[in-house]
């Protein structure tokens, strides 16, 4: 059955990239949102893989912390264990610090470039819709009420890397799994 599975993937997959499938077609839509892009991220390479990690800072369970500095979150497990994730912190002058609490979580979420970043990037649509394509990702986390989220991206290989505007990015396999383990009201502690 899995079998199966994949290769219908597959075969959606290499379908997607045909031009003539991809013009008004209902399944089009299915690839690029939803559980069956959810399934395809599964095949996209980490560049830093997660792991889980012996942890014995003073961190509630549950507590989100990001190291902009070591570019890694760890979702804090208890019992003295985190998970490790890799991610890509803000570019100089973008860095910042302190605490923050989930306020939403979406999935595919559509993107809104804020003022700030249409002054630097005027060549930037003024909304993108949710899916593959989109600089959001596979989820969103959204931090009170900041600009800044921790969501997947459509760019994996700067994962590691200090490139974005503020945000934390993550690969869209890890932010699936960070976004099923966080709830609304998870703290979330950002250190330079």
């Amino acid at each position: 059955m899995i079998r199966n599975l994949t290769r219908a993937a597959v075969v959606l997959a290499l379908l997607h990239g045909v031009p003539a499938f991809a013009l008004d077609n209902p399944l089009s839509g299915l690839l690029t949102q939803g559980p069956v892009a959810d399934f395809l991220n599964i095949f996209q390479e980490r560049a830093i893989a997660p792991r889980v990690i012996e942890w014995n800072a003073d961190y509630p369970k549950g507590t989100v912390v990001i190291s902009t500095s070591q570019r890694r979150l760890y979702y804090i497990l208890g019992n003295d264990q985190a998970i490790e994730y890799g991610v890509g912190v803000g570019r100089e002058g973008f860095a910042w610090s302190g605490e923050k609490h989930v306020t939403a979580i979406r999935e595919w979420p559509g993107w809104t470039p804020p003022p700030q970043m249409l002054k630097r990037r005027p060549e930037l649509p003024r909304y993108m819709p949710g899916g593959i394509d989109n600089p959001l990702g596979a989820r969103a986390i959204y931090l009170g009420s900041s600009m800044y989220r921790i969501h997947g991206s459509n760019e994996p290989e700067t994962i590691g890397a200090a490139v974005s505007s503020g945000c934390i990015r993550m690969v869209n396999r890890d932010v699936i799994d960070l976004a099923e383990r966080v709830k609304v009201g998870t703290k979330v502690v950002v250190l330079q």
